[in-house]
């Protein structure tokens, strides 16, 4: 089994066993693929149908408010990441996604997603805890934009980036936490 066929089993088998028949399926449907650094992986006005699950690399989620990109979230190595509602709904919704470095993905279909549910049990076990940590975040995440100043907004993001807040240009960061490029300049000199 290649190395990075085995990352993926890797992250599956954080929440679930995953027996000989499921890796086989999982290895038939999710495919490599790579993104060069700014390529656009999901436009907002295309339905998601792919999730990427992130072998090397860096994303944004983001999406555009009265012409400008307001980040939304980033992911990188060992995460999934595509547009959630559009993905689970098969809907339109306003996110964009792009790569702030080449990145490397493994692609899963939205239908072979579905045959793997209907398929394997334990599949729809992953789903529900890999997503019970996804929206942990996120109520952290709205916690910190509502309630909190902007050195604690900026606090917040670096412990949850720590490992990856140097690789996300200034202005990006600035427009995740809600505050001007200037302020974030200020907190990151007064550090």
């Amino acid at each position: 089994m290649e190395d990075t066929f085995k990352i993926l089993l890797a992250r599956f088998e954080r929440y679930i066993k995953v027996d000989d028949q499921l890796a086989a399926a999982l290895q038939e449907r999710c495919h490599l693929k790579l993104f060069r650094k700014g390529e656009l992986i999901h436009h907002a006005d295309r339905i998601s149908t792919q999730s990427y699950f992130i072998l090397k690399g860096l994303a944004r989620t983001y999406y555009v408010k009265d012409g400008i990109e307001i980040s939304e979230y980033f992911s990188c190595e060992n995460e999934w990441i595509n547009s959630p509602k559009s993905f689970i709904e098969q809907t339109l919704d306003i996110y964009h996604i792009d790569t702030l470095e080449d990145t490397e993905v493994y692609c899963l279909q939205v239908r072979d997603l579905v045959y793997l549910f209907d398929h394997f049990p334990q599949m729809e076990r992953y789903a529900r805890l890999s997503m019970g940590s996804v929206f942990g975040h996120l109520m952290e995440r709205i916690t910190s934009q509502r309630f909190t100043t902007a050195r604690e907004k900026y606090e917040h993001f670096l412990k949850v980036y720590h490992d990856i807040h140097h690789r996300i240009p200034l202005g990006m960061i600035a427009s995740y936490l809600g505050i001007t490029q200037s302020t974030l300049s200020r907190l990151r000199a007064e550090r």
